[in-house]
């Protein structure tokens, strides 16, 4: 089993960086790496319950992810399951990650993302591109919503 830990700044505050990461209608603007479609999907992690996205790649690539949100503070983590579905929509290993805000003590915020129980560290390395890439994508939302 392998962890994986991402750390990033916003110069948003902690309840807005929250609102990016755990509400549909923000969810839904940066989740997925670049240059990936987000299909269907019900993004919703401000409450427990399920969750599932399929994205998009070149050449007709189908990723579908699916999980359950386990817990959700208010303003400061969200904790959700994680599994790939297979060609055959077979959901694969689940793994758990959890998004957690915290303010910087300048009107920022520290965010972290700790994906943990992935399968190896090849399985690692791939999320953290994914993620990274992802997480390019928020702080360009963030940007553009603190604007």
């Amino acid at each position: 089993m392998a962890d994986l830990e991402i750390k990033r700044h916003f110069a948003a505050p902690p309840d807005r960086v929250f609102a990016f990461i755990s509400q549909a209608e923000h969810l839904s603007k940066w989740w997925g790496p670049e240059g990936i479609e987000l299909g269907e999907h019900d993004l919703d992690f401000s409450r427990p319950g399920p969750w599932g996205s399929v994205m998009h790649g070149s050449g007709g690539a189908r990723y579908k992810v699916t999980g359950e949100v386990l817990s959700v503070e208010p303003g400061k983590s969200v904790t959700f399951t994680w599994a790939w579905h297979d060609e055959d929509d077979q959901r694969g290993a689940e793994s758990e990650v959890t998004f957690s805000v915290a303010g910087d003590g300048n009107g920022g915020t520290d965010f972290v993302m700790l994906h943990r129980g992935l399968p190896d560290d090849d399985s690692a390395n791939n999320h953290d591109s994914g993620w990274t890439s992802s997480f390019q994508k928020l702080e360009a939302y963030a940007r553009e919503q603190n604007g």
